[in-house]
């Protein structure tokens, strides 16, 4: 029987906060995973840990999968990072060729291209749910936790994104991953802005 409903539980979030040791909530957010027939839910709480809004881990695509976030509820920001490319064509990790920022809010859809890590962070006062269209295959064996088709390795590795959101007087502000070689200055988008762009 398959067991769709997954918790992405502190310990797990520790390896890509900004103050790891802060402390948070047991759960940060909750993952009900529909497959190909179905859309999948994400709920995440509220708050902040150490001063860094409540986020999912983040991840970039395996292969050419893109996908849309729909925001049922709340508000919160897209985090969007797309990596350079060395001579040979692949990925540089610690190398960022764009970063973006976007606010969303209930209503809102964001479609997220192949090739760019994407996180999205709960900035507001009540849940943030959202459902997206991303392929899960339930013949893996951690479908709904660790999705095949989602590459978290480079998001460990470095500590999270190249840059967290924090709060700051009441309102987001995007901070530096030092773990990070090259970071561009990030570009904060309203949607319809960001639409044009992709």
């Amino acid at each position: 029987m398959l067991k769709p409903f997954a918790p992405r539980e502190h310990g797990k979030m520790k390896e890509v906060l900004l103050a790891p040791d802060a402390p948070g909530p047991e759960i940060h957010y909750y993952m009900i995973r529909g497959g190909s027939d179905k859309t999948n839910i994400t709920v995440w709480e509220t708050g902040t840990i150490g001063g860094e809004y409540i986020k999912t881990y983040g991840h970039y695509h395996v292969g050419r999968i893109s996908e849309t976030y729909h925001i049922i509820e709340g508000e919160g920001v897209v985090l969007l990072q797309i990596r350079k490319n060395d001579s040979n064509g692949q990925p540089i990790d610690d190398e960022i060729e764009s970063f973006m920022a976007i606010k969303v809010k209930k209503g809102d859809a964001v479609f997220m291209p192949a090739g760019t890590a994407h996180l999205v962070a709960n900035t507001g006062k009540k849940w943030l749910v959202t459902s997206d269209d991303s392929p899960v295959n339930f013949e893996e064996t951690d479908p709904v936790s660790l999705p095949g088709h989602a590459d978290y390795e480079p998001i460990k590795k470095l500590r999270g994104f190249a840059y967290y959101l924090i709060e700051e007087n009441g309102e987001p502000k995007l901070t530096r991953n030092i773990n990070y070689k090259k970071v561009p200055d990030p570009v904060w988008l309203t949607l319809q802005e960001y639409q044009k762009t992709i």
